[in-house]
């Protein structure tokens, strides 16, 4: 099987004042095509810093990452802007969409980087937003939209020019228990149409709808194990 995403050795540290913190001391790991990985640990273990460094936001003071085969210390910064916006999707937990841009804006904006014409940009923003049940809500601005729905244009965005790799910091975080099932049946979904999944949570319930468990602590890969207990919102709503 081959992997997507590769890690060699990744280490990071910041300068603060006189003091050096290690946010990731020599964290080794392999993603492959298609899995859904949940990156666990409690606050200051690292996950926040690694999901930075997988999604090319930020580079390890030392170490190797391996993107599809390619590696991203020796991209330009060009190559490095269109990883960010087509090979890999962004979900955050505060949303980050533009407050004053309706839904469909928000989701066709990768694709203005992207160079798409404006009538592709519509069309496929459009059909985003309908397979995450947005249909009638694309011209809702976000606050004319309840914190899912928000989240769901979230998703719509990261999906919007096809990644390989969804990467989701925390997409529960700021929902209630109900929403957060339905967000979670939204990355079920779209792992089994083929996309790698990478989710960073602290909460154990939101960890277990992934098929692979990573724990960090203290900067270091505590352990990685297969979920045998895997979570699936049908069995779940069948409760």
């Amino acid at each position: 099987m081959e992997s997507i995403i590769k890690l060699q050795n990744i280490a990071k540290s910041y300068k603060i004042g006189s003091e050096t913190i290690h946010a990731l001391r020599s964290v080794s790991l392999e993603i492959y095509k298609n899995e859904y990985v949940a990156l666990m640990g409690p606050s200051g273990s690292g996950k926040s810093t690694l999901m930075n460094v997988l999604g090319c936001l930020d580079s390890p003071s030392s170490g190797e990452y391996i993107l599809n085969g390619k590696s991203v210390a020796q991209m330009l910064d060009d190559e490095l802007a269109e990883v960010r916006n087509k090979e890999i999707g962004f979900v955050f937990q505060s949303f980050n969409l533009l407050p004053r841009s309706s839904s469909l804006d928000n989701v066709a904006l990768p694709l203005v980087y992207a160079g798409f014409s404006k009538e592709q940009r519509i069309k496929r923003a459009t059909e985003v937003l309908e397979q995450v049940g947005l249909g009638g809500r694309i011209m809702h601005k976000p606050n004319e939209l309840s914190g899912g729905q928000r989240q769901r244009v979230a998703i719509a965005r990261a999906l919007v020019n096809n990644p390989a790799i969804i990467l989701a910091d925390e997409p529960t975080g700021n929902l209630d228990s109900k929403t957060s099932v339905e967000i979670m049946a939204l990355l079920e979904e779209i792992h089994k149409h083929g996309n790698t999944i990478v989710l960073v949570t602290h909460e154990e319930d939101i960890a277990q709808h992934a098929h692979r468990i990573v724990r960090l602590k203290d900067g270091i890969v505590e352990r990685d194990y297969k979920n045998e207990n895997v979570t699936t919102v049908s069995n779940r709503v069948a409760h």
